[in-house]
């Protein structure tokens, strides 16, 4: 099933934008909501407009109710809503916890008022994060030479893990993943949730806090020092956007069976990754050494998070395609014909 119309929120946003290219390349009408307060994101509109394709884009805040209830009326044949809309990093929601509460716990809230008010038909599809399950302090970890081990869940977490959040982060994404789960089985609504791990990809400009594949690739292609918070043996499962895109459009053609339900998405245990490792192989790639500097752990940190792909794979018959090394060249590749996006980075 081809969505016709598409909302897509936080759409000048890494996972946004190429959401949008990825439809519109299907023939469904797309229309882009996002107040670009994220840095790069006029960028990825930008680069949306030379591939020919006609959005339509409106400067809104979804904390905004009354502007986001006026759109949804307008709106009301909207098909297919996808929510990326929101603030994304552990370290800001620390620093200022009130704008990532009502940004993504309000903001989301609002959406779901919208979307059962006007458009109560349509798909929701929200894009949480791993951080709902907390520090993960529980689990029993290998420490191996350079990287965290899984020692009891080797095929990584599944959704059946305690929600246990460690950081305001985690407390917004988690309610706003809640409240989706909840609004579908009171009004009978079709919201899915993808507890998303490290996405990366094309068109990611990635920074300190958040996007860290493609923070790392810039800052080593353009000669900078870069920060690893930790020991950097911290384990990832990182996974390419058009693999997430993919399980996306399954979600969408099987929206009215697992409408209201949760799903762990991520590049799973063959694409699991510590820090050390990935700048071992980046200096490969890139035959060059960095000049890495160490701080503190950040509170919050997972040591480890796999994401067990289990549930998706068995309800949607989703998995990932593309090894992280392939996925990662093919970053590489677009971080070094766009160097001049970086300057200011």
């Amino acid at each position: 099933m081809i969505p016709k119309k598409v909302l897509i929120t936080g759409g000048g946003g890494f996972i946004g934008s190429n959401a949008a290219e990825h439809y519109l390349r299907k023939g469904t009408e797309v229309i882009i909501i996002d107040n670009l307060s994220r840095k790069g994101s006029d960028t990825n509109l930008k680069w949306l407009k030379t591939t020919g394709s006609n959005f339509k884009f409106q400067n809104i805040d979804i904390r905004d109710h009354k502007r986001l209830g006026e759109f949804f009326k307008k709106h009301s044949d909207i098909d297919t809503i996808l929510h990326f809309a929101g603030q994304v990093a552990v370290t800001s929601s620390l620093v200022d916890p009130r704008y990532d509460f009502e940004t993504n716990a309000l903001g989301t809230f609002n959406i779901l008022e919208g979307m059962r008010n006007y458009c109560a038909d349509a798909v929701l599809l929200y894009a949480s994060t791993n951080k709902v399950y907390g520090s993960l302090e529980q689990l029993q970890i290998k420490e191996g030479k350079d990287n965290y081990q899984l020692i009891k869940y080797k095929k990584g977490i599944t959704e059946t893990f305690a929600l246990d959040f460690h950081s305001p982060y985690g407390c917004s994404k988690g309610a706003a993943d809640s409240y989706i789960k909840d609004y579908s089985r009171v009004y009978n609504l079709k919201g899915i949730v993808f507890r998303q791990s490290c996405i990366y990809g094309e068109h990611q400009l990635g920074i300190e806090d958040q996007g860290w594949i493609a923070h790392f690739i810039i800052r080593a292609i353009l000669n900078r020092p870069i920060t690893i918070y930790g020991d950097g043996k911290q384990v990832r499962d990182v996974l390419y956007i058009k693999d997430l895109l993919e399980a996306y459009d399954k979600a969408i053609e099987k929206s009215n069976k697992i409408g209201g339900d949760v799903f762990n998405v991520g590049g799973g245990v063959q694409n699991q990754i510590s820090i050390l490792q990935f700048i071992h192989f980046l200096e490969d790639e890139l035959d060059k050494k960095f000049d890495i500097k160490f701080k503190d752990v950040r509170a919050g940190d997972q040591k480890i998070f796999i994401s067990n792909n289990g549930k998706i794979k068995n309800s949607l018959g989703w998995s990932p395609q593309t090894k992280w090394k392939i996925g990662v060249r093919k970053l590489i590749k677009w971080v070094k014909e766009n160097q001049e996006l970086f300057e200011n980075f």
